[in-house]
């Protein structure tokens, strides 16, 4: 890439791909389900860019078994698309978990995936995963 460096132009790929693009965090309202019973619990997501550049950014939330993210119970991964996020800006995004009647007890581990895009997003560049537990009494 040294040619680029002869016009001026930087190579910003490799630099977003070395470091920890954002900080995840996460909550749930009310934070537990009850086994066995249909009910849902709003996930708060919040998403900020640690980066040094503007990124297009999107979220992909999983559930395992027995959860779902839609009200018939048939959707176990939901993306959330966020948009651009300039350096240091946090933007928050949330998804609906639901519990049916063959939600069991325990705890169910959720898996959150956070991508940086380049030009559209079927293009990704680099991501990032976080495990959240939700607990089911």
């Amino acid at each position: 890439m040294k040619i680029l460096d002869l016009f001026g132009k930087k190579d910003s790929a490799q630099e977003l791909g070395r470091t920890l693009p954002y900080r995840i965090a996460s909550e749930f309202i009310p934070y537990r389900l009850y086994a066995n019973r249909k009910g849902s619990a709003l996930m708060l997501l919040k998403l900020k860019n640690l980066t040094a550049e503007p990124v297009l950014s999107s979220i992909v939330v999983e559930v395992p078994k027995g959860l779902s993210l839609d009200t018939t119970g048939l959707s176990a991964a939901k993306e959330l698309r966020l948009g651009m996020l300039a350096p240091g800006e946090e933007k928050e995004a949330r998804a609906e978990v639901f519990g049916d009647t063959v939600t069991d007890k325990g705890e169910y581990t959720l898996s959150i995936t956070a991508f940086i895009h380049y030009r559209d997003y079927g293009h990704v560049l680099n991501a990032m995963k976080k495990k959240t537990l939700l607990e089911v009494v």
